[in-house]
C-alpha cells in the first residue's frame, strides 16, 4: 500500500535525508527491477525486505528540523509480522494510517486472507 515509500518521501522532503542517498537508493533499486521503491528503502534495510518488496521488521528513523525533533517508526503491514508491527506502534506518540485504495486492495487487506 505504500507505507514505507510515503514515510521514506516523507522525510526526505523534510529534509531527514540528502538526494545524493536517495540517488543511490534509486540507482539500487532500479538495479533489482524495483525502481519505484527508492523512498521505501531509507526505512527498508534488510535484504528480505528489499527483493520481497515488504517491510519486516520495524525502522526508527531520527531528524530534526528548525522547531522539531522526529523519530519515525515505520512497521509492518502483513499479517505475518503483526507482533512487530505491535512492537513498533506501541512505541508511538501519534500515528499515520495509510490504507490501499487500490481496487481490490482494501478489501484484500481485510479478508480473512489479508
Amino acid at each position: 500500500s505504500g507505507k514505507s515509500t510515503s514515510t521514506g518521501h516523507l522525510i526526505y522532503k523534510c529534509g531527514g535525508i540528502d538526494k545524493r542517498t536517495i540517488e543511490k537508493f534509486e540507482k539500487e533499486a532500479a538495479e533489482m527491477g524495483k525502481g519505484s521503491f527508492k523512498y521505501a528503502w531509507v526505512l527498508d534495510k534488510l535484504k528480505a525486505e528489499r527483493e520481497r518488496g515488504i517491510t519486516i521488521d520495524i525502522a526508527l528513523w531520527k531528524f530534526e528540523t528548525a522547531k522539531s525533533v522526529f523519530t519515525i517508526i515505520d512497521a509492518p503491514g502483513h499479517r505475518d509480522f503483526i507482533k512487530n508491527m505491535i512492537t513498533g506502534t506501541s512505541q508511538a506518540d501519534a500515528a499515520i494510517l495509510i490504507i490501499a485504495s487500490g481496487q481490490g486492495e482494501f478489501e484484500a487487506g481485510i479478508s480473512k486472507e489479508g
